[in-house]
């Protein structure tokens, strides 16, 4: 009888070994995606949580964009916002090719009452240094049609 218990203690310490080693795993693999991480951001932004919002940027993008100036610069979208509302849906994603064949991952977003026509008239615009980056780089509002 005693070795039936050392046997189940054994197997129960393989499987607490195991358990401790997936459960980091899992962790890594519920990272938000890029396109969450921007709608994270500009719900923040449209309501108005400027520090919520500003924590999205990268390292980079806010050496670049101190906190007055982000502000300023996230004008447009609170001003279109007060006209479409700020409800947003998410409008396409991809990759732009910039300058020396650079390629820069983008997700856009649309306002909902914007969108209900015949294609929206503002793209709200989100851009990543590269594919596995899920701080934002640089964001704003890109007029589609007059």
């Amino acid at each position: 009888m005693k070795r039936s218990y050392s046997v189940r203690s054994f197997y129960i310490g393989v499987l607490a070994v195991l358990l401790t080693c997936v459960v980091p795993l899992q962790a890594q693999q519920t990272q938000s995606s890029q396109v969450q991480v921007a709608r994270q951001f500009l719900l923040a932004l449209l309501a108005g949580n400027w520090n919520t919002a500003y924590e999205h940027l990268s390292p980079e993008a806010q050496r670049q964009l101190p906190l007055a100036a982000f502000r300023t610069a996230a004008l447009p979208i609170i001003e279109q916002a007060r006209t479409y509302g700020p409800v947003i849906d998410l409008y396409k994603l991809g990759y732009r090719l910039r300058e020396e064949e650079h390629v820069q991952p983008f997700v856009a977003f649309s306002y909902r009452a914007d969108s209900l026509r015949p294609g929206p008239r503002f793209q709200l615009d989100v851009t990543f240094q590269d594919s596995a980056a899920r701080q934002i780089q640089g964001f704003g509002l890109i007029r589609l049609r007059p």
